[in-house]
C-alpha cells in the first residue's frame, strides 16, 4: 500500500519499497482500488466518516498474503483502529472482515525481518545516518530495533546515535494544524538533535514525520537530508 502521502507527495517512496520486495523474491502487487487507510479521520474523531474509507481499504486487499505499508502510522491505524470503527458500525461483517484481514498489515521493516526473516537486504549506501523512530512505530505498533538491524546491514553505512531519538517530531497529522506553535516548537528541537549527531542523512519510516523534520531542516540550511527507510534500503552502489 502507497499510502495517501506516498501516493501524492513521495511517490518514491513506494517505488523504494516494490524494489526492496522484488529484489527479495516477493510477487507485489498494487491494486489500484486502494485509497487511504482512514487513519487521518480516526485520528480526529471522525469515526463515521472513517467507515467507508475502512470498508474500502478492505475490499481492495482482500485477496492479498499480506499488505506491506512504507508508514508506521498507516500500518497502526489497520492493525489498531479499523477495529475501532468497524465495532462502531454495529456491522458484525465488517468486523469479522477486519480480524481476519487487519493483522496481516505490516510496517516494512516489521515484514522484512519478521515475515522474511531477512536484515540484509544487499543495501549499500555509504552515508552517516541517523535514525528517528517515529511516534506509532514505537508505541503503537512496537517494531523495536528492527530498522536499526535493517540499517545496521547495509553496506557502508555508518550509525549515529540521535539526541532525543524517542521524543516526537511534531507532526501527529491534524495536531500541527491545530496546535502549530507546538508542533513548530518540537520539530525545532528534533532537528536540533539531527544537527547535533553529525548525520549527513536522517532516516524514519514516516513519509510525515520526515516531511516535518525536513522542513525544518531546509529552512535552517542545515545541509542534511532526510531519506525514507525503504529509499536507503533499496539503495545500491550505483545509485546511493
Amino acid at each position: 500500500m502507497a499510502t495517501c502521502i506516498g501516493d501524492t507527495m513521495f511517490p518514491d517512496v513506494a517505488k523504494a519499497t516494490v524494489t526492496v520486495l522484488e529484489r527479495l523474491g516477493v510477487d507485489v502487487d498494487f491494486p489500484a482500488a486502494q485509497t487511504c487507510c482512514g487513519q487521518p479521520m480516526i485520528n480526529t474523531g471522525y469515526f463515521d466518516e472513517a467507515e467507508p474509507v475502512v470498508r474500502a481499504y478492505h475490499r481492495a486487499f482482500a485477496d492479498h498474503d499480506a499488505v506491506v505499508l512504507p508508514s508506521g502510522s498507516c500500518a497502526g491505524s489497520v492493525r489498531h483502529q479499523h477495529e475501532i470503527v468497524a465495532r462502531r458500525s454495529g456491522d458484525a461483517g465488517l468486523v469479522a472482515t477486519v480480524e481476519r484481514q487487519a493483522p496481516r498489515a505490516y510496517e516494512l521493516s516489521e515484514f522484512l525481518v519478521d515475515v522474511l526473516g531477512v536484515t540484509d537486504v544487499g543495501a549499500s549506501f555509504p552515508h552517516t545516518v541517523a535514525y528517528h523512530p517515529t511516534c506509532h512505530s514505537l508505541r503503537m505498533l512496537g517494531v523495536g530495533d528492527r530498522p536499526r538491524r535493517l540499517l545496521e546491514a547495509v553496506r557502508g553505512l555508518e550509525l549515529v546515535d540521535l539526541p532525543g531519538e524517542r521524543e516526537c517530531c511534531g507532526f501527529g497529522g491534524t495536531f500541527a494544524l491545530k496546535n502549530a506553535e507546538v508542533s513548530s516548537a518540537m520539530g525545532q528541537d528534533k532537528a536540533a538533535g539531527v544537527v547535533h549527531s553529525g548525520a549527513e542523512v536522517l532516516v524514519a519510516g514516516d513519509s510525515s514525520c520526515l516531511m516535518q523534520i525536513g522542513g525544518v531542516l531546509s529552512r535552517q540550511r542545515a545541509g542534511v537530508r532526510t531519506m525514507h527507510l525503504a529509499e536507503v534500503l533499496a539503495a545500491q552502489e550505483e545509485t546511493a
